[in-house]
């Protein structure tokens, strides 16, 4: 690694030190040293004219399937992914098999991690035993390992006794979030799909929107009792949103996040049964969709996280009722959220840089998202008038279930800086 690394004439967004404007960057033994007119020379000196510079992204929602189903997706395959995509850190789930839910499990994700020397690599347990619902995991033990939080995603909790319980357990560790796959399967049922005009014309058996919102709605009361941190994954809905909307009214500590996915596409794209349209929570309907914009325009959902979820083609190929939910997407999620949230003046840059990298530092609590001196020196370069074609040909990931093979997105990732390391680079 070079001792060190001068970025120059790049325009540099640091939303959580109020910067946007032309400067430079100095890294020095892999930390940043100098936000500003730096007057020192390197001979490493990246010239970032025209580009954007911003603290490393962070995605807290990923798939890497490593262990157990390492044909779709590894942690060294994941990782050159998430580089590929400007992300720094990841935040990796627990639904592998066997689930990520003792501490064992949880060095071992990161120890491959390290051993890649890709992303930084961290990992969520699972909030009970193999993701049953019943017994409570092991949390104490997989905090002391290094766990960020808890959730059994891809199952919500369905008994709200044992979410209590799992609430009053996690209070006892510091700096520790609850994140929950929001649906009641005794509404959702065995649906595919959106509930509503498009799963009865398709014939296809609907996942009713209240699925998700009874068990944000539950969940924010069992919050209301024990004040724990409280992440809500991928929501979906407008009525979601509006629960999220009063619960931070409250005050009380709840966040949430979306997928590029719910911003960009709705169960209308279903009607040609291609299942690299079929994900869990469903795309839902157009209305649905601006109330999220909305929300993200009011800043009332905090984070950007693409639910990078990988799988095989022959599992892709089967009927839409037998395909795996799920959509890979960690490689083109930054020029998705940019044509979404970006292009149509939802939000402006600085906004959309705190929504990828400040806060969802704070909601993993990891000392990230940021460029101030003396924090380690995650950083994203782009080019943001470059013009890219998705290709999933040239996909990194192992997977290729990408609905957005060919369309047209801005911003491409120049350079992505783990620990003033160049672990990714165009050139």
């Amino acid at each position: 690694m070079a001792k060190n690394l001068l970025i120059k004439n790049g325009r540099i967004i640091d939303p959580a030190n109020n910067i946007d404007k032309k400067c430079d960057v100095l890294i020095v033994d892999g930390k940043i040293a100098q936000v500003g007119k730096v007057e020192t020379q390197s001979e490493n000196t990246i010239n970032a004219e025209g580009k954007l510079v911003f603290p490393g992204l962070i995605d807290i929602h990923v798939h890497f399937r490593e262990p157990g189903d390492e044909e779709e997706e590894t942690i060294a395959s994941g990782s050159m992914a998430a580089v590929a995509g400007g992300f720094t850190s990841v935040v990796c789930m627990p639904n592998t098999d066997p689930p990520i839910d003792n501490a064992t499990s949880v060095e071992y994700v990161h120890r491959m991690g390290r051993q890649t020397r890709k992303t930084h690599v961290y990992v969520m347990g699972a909030i009970t035993k193999a993701r049953a619902g019943e017994q409570l995991s092991e949390m104490g033990f997989m905090t002391q390992a290094g766990a960020v939080g808890f959730t059994d995603d891809g199952n919500g909790v369905q008994n709200a006794s044992v979410m209590l319980r799992a609430m009053k357990y996690a209070s006892m560790f510091k700096n520790i979030v609850l994140s929950q796959h929001c649906q009641d399967n005794s509404l959702a049922g065995k649906g595919v799909m959106n509930a509503g005009f498009n799963s009865t014309a398709l014939g296809l058996a609907g996942i009713d929107p209240l699925a998700e919102e009874m068990m944000i709605w539950r969940d924010i009361q069992l919050v209301r009792k024990t004040n724990m941190r409280y992440h809500v994954q991928h929501i979906s809905t407008a009525k979601s949103v509006e629960l999220i909307r009063q619960a931070k009214k409250d005050c009380l500590p709840v966040t949430c996040e979306v997928s590029p996915h719910h911003l960009l596409l709705t169960d209308d794209d279903c009607r040609d049964y291609d299942t690299n349209y079929k994900v869990n929570p469903p795309l839902r309907t157009a209305k649905d969709v601006e109330a999220i914009k909305q929300a993200i325009r009011e800043g009332v959902i905090d984070a950007l996280a693409s639910d990078h979820a990988p799988h095989l083609k022959s599992e892709k190929e089967l009927e839409f009722v037998a395909a795996p939910f799920g959509i890979a997407s960690i490689e083109c999620a930054l020029g998705l959220y940019i044509k979404a949230l970006i292009e149509t003046k939802v939000i402006d840059w600085p906004q959309l840089v705190s929504m990828m990298a400040e806060r969802p530092a704070k909601i993993i609590s990891v000392d990230k998202g940021t460029l101030t001196p003396g924090k380690q020196a995650d950083i994203t370069i782009i080019d943001p008038n470059t013009e890219y074609t998705v290709d999933v040909e040239k996909f990194h990931s192992k997977s290729k279930n990408c609905p957005y093979n060919g369309w047209k997105l801005k911003g491409k990732v120049e350079y992505t800086i783990v620990g003033g390391e160049i672990r990714y680079s165009i050139s």
